[in-house]
């Protein structure tokens, strides 16, 4: 791609440069960096976890007002509110669609592999679960659960750390700029450099990265060992082959029947945040990128503003395959298979369960406890077993949750029309490069109404 250079006289012409490949190759360096810190000096890499926390911290600190700027800017400029509502309906429906189908995935792999077949659990695992249990209930019921979507004030949302009260913000904000009209633009305008202000603060901070992944690589590595992994290794690895076949098998399928969009593509185009999301096992840490990336590909910001901040909340196709194979795991393992009745129960419930667990610290082990003690008391102790590994599968997790919802983005686009179908070629062929050092496409403004 060639660089036009505006050679005006004594000028210098100015070259911006992409530093941004020393970041990832860092992080790499770093993951390995703590692999060994935590196999040759366990106790430092557990001292060390702190160092991921606060990396993860920082980021879920810049996801609200992401959200915000991204979702009342792309309302904001579309005259015809009916086109959010249909792009919401769609993707809500698909969701749940989605979920369901993940969960059927995750109980027909559990019943082929029969994974905790033999164990016998340890008494040391005994209580954990309850624990889990206790802190996946502090989120209440599906009342409970939709009353937190609504903030104690309209700016308690931005500070609150609720992704949904965000949302629920931000959507308000937006219709309201809508209904405004063209007294509604310098407001519009004004987001729109607020945007590019957080934007810039987030390029900072993931700076950090690497010290971010050594510590949260070392503290795993340092806590369970490669003896602890060893035990469990059949479950890891159906339970990885199961998302990679989840995302290229029936998310590729979807994605090339409907879009016309290779898989293999769009997770080259994304690999940057996989990494970044493999290190950090967390999926809230590409979720900026994510809004930033499916905009530059070509899919209208009002469609990426509704559609990726919803799916991660109620998108979550990796927790679902967790929950049905560790249930099916911890029934093997404790000598209590579930019969097929009881699997079909389990499936129900998950599927309300798992639209919860975006709003639950420590999401996917803490809804696995809920699940279990509502639908199988006796299994609860069980799930000690799994806290060992955990922090691996959760990377499976936190990819496959990730690429669902890249996915989903195009899908809902070209359902609803709002997708640039020659800017996704031209990106996906790496014509039009993503620019890593503003993440904002300094096109027309954002602000400038949609022409209906």
């Amino acid at each position: 791609m060639s660089i036009t250079l505006d050679h005006q006289p004594g000028a210098a012409p100015e070259r911006r440069r992409d530093r941004t490949h020393w970041l990832y190759i860092a992080v790499i360096v770093a993951v390995l960096a703590g692999i060994a810190v935590g196999l040759l000096a366990p106790e430092v890499g557990k001292s060390v976890g702190v160092l991921g926390t606060m990396f993860v911290s920082l980021i879920k600190m810049m996801i609200a007002p992401v959200i915000f700027c991204t979702i009342v800017l792309g309302i904001g400029s579309v005259r015809k509110a009916a086109t959010v509502g249909k792009v919401g309906g769609l993707a809500f429906v698909y969701f749940l669609v989605m979920s369901t189908f993940a969960l059927a995935i995750g109980l027909v792999v559990g019943n082929l592999i029969h994974p905790g077949s033999g164990m016998h659990l340890s008494e040391s695992a005994a209580g954990k679960g309850a624990e889990l249990a206790e802190k996946a209930h502090e989120a209440g019921g599906l009342m409970d659960f939709v009353q937190g979507i609504i903030p104690d004030t309209l700016f308690s949302s931005l500070t609150a750390g609720s992704v949904l009260q965000a949302l629920f913000v931000a959507l308000l904000v937006g219709f309201a700029l809508q209904a405004m009209g063209s007294a509604g633009e310098p407001i519009l305008r004004g987001v729109e450099h607020v945007q590019k202000l957080v934007f810039k603060v987030l390029i900072m901070i993931l700076w950090l990265a690497p010290i971010g992944a050594f510590g949260a690589i070392a503290n795993v590595v340092g806590q369970t060992g490669w003896t602890a992994v060893t035990q469990l290794l059949t479950l890891m690895l159906g339970f990885y082959i199961t998302c990679v076949l989840f995302v290229f098998g029936v998310l590729g399928v979807l994605l090339r029947f409907v879009a016309g969009v290779s898989i293999f593509k769009l997770v080259r185009y994304l690999a940057r945040e996989y990494l970044l999301i493999f290190s950090t096992s967390s999926s809230e840490s590409a979720l900026p990128r994510l809004i930033a990336k499916m905009e530059h590909l070509g899919v209208d910001r009002s469609t990426v503003g509704v559609v990726v901040p919803t799916g991660y909340s109620f998108n979550l196709d990796g927790t679902a395959i967790y929950l049905t194979m560790a249930s099916l795991f911890i029934a093997d393992a404790l000598g209590a298979p579930m019969s097929v009745g009881q699997q079909i129960g389990l499936l129900v419930f998950m599927i309300v369960a798992s639209k919860g667990a975006a709003g639950v610290t420590g999401a996917g082990l803490a809804t696995l406890a809920g699940g279990l003690q509502a639908h199988r008391p006796d299994l609860l102790d069980g799930v000690g077993l799994i806290v060992g590994i955990d922090r691996f599968m959760s990377e499976a997790r936190a990819v496959t949750n990730f690429s669902g919802n890249a996915v989903a983005t195009l899908l809902v686009g070209s359902w609803t029309k709002t997708v640039d179908r020659a800017k996704v070629d031209s990106v996906l062929r790496g014509e039009d490069p993503f620019d890593e050092l503003t993440m904002v496409d300094d096109h027309p403004s954002a602000a400038e109404p949609a022409r209906v």
